[in-house]
């Protein structure tokens, strides 16, 4: 569809408006649909669920100020190498992180630098639960 909601082949035909409520009418019509936001719902609960534990999200968190090897990261969990060595490989496969080995040390580091603003928006949404909110990002 164009700007004005016409479709480009017919210009008299209009398109309905699949934003808001709207858009939930239509889904059992458009499989093709249902299905992509079913397929992008799984891979982003996939990489939630990376993050959806506190030790993990403490990792993140110091990983915003840039790379750490594994035994900076063990003393900040306050846990044991192989306890933060699982953590870090549902992080890493999910696609959160990404590591190098330098001699007999691994460093990770952040595969999307936007985490931060990620956290911002959860922080808002933590600090004002009951307020509609205005994002800044």
């Amino acid at each position: 569809p164009n700007a004005s909601g016409k479709s480009w082949d017919n210009p008299g035909k209009s398109f309905p408006d699949l934003t808001g409520i709207h858009y939930l009418a239509f889904l059992p019509n458009m499989a093709f649909l249902k299905s992509a936001i079913r397929s992008s719902s799984r891979t982003r609960s996939e990489i939630v669920k990376a993050m959806a534990h506190p030790t993990r999200l403490l990792v993140m968190e110091a990983l915003m100020e840039g790379e750490l090897c594994v035994n900076d990261l063990t003393e900040l969990a306050g846990c044991d190498v192989t306890t933060l060595s699982k953590h870090l490989s549902v992080m890493k496969r999910a696609g959160l992180l990404v590591c190098e080995k330098r001699g007999l040390q691994v460093f990770y580091q952040i595969a999307c630098p936007c985490f931060a603003e990620f956290f911002r928006c959860i922080d808002l949404i933590s600090s004002t639960r009951t307020q509609r909110i205005r994002c800044a990002c």
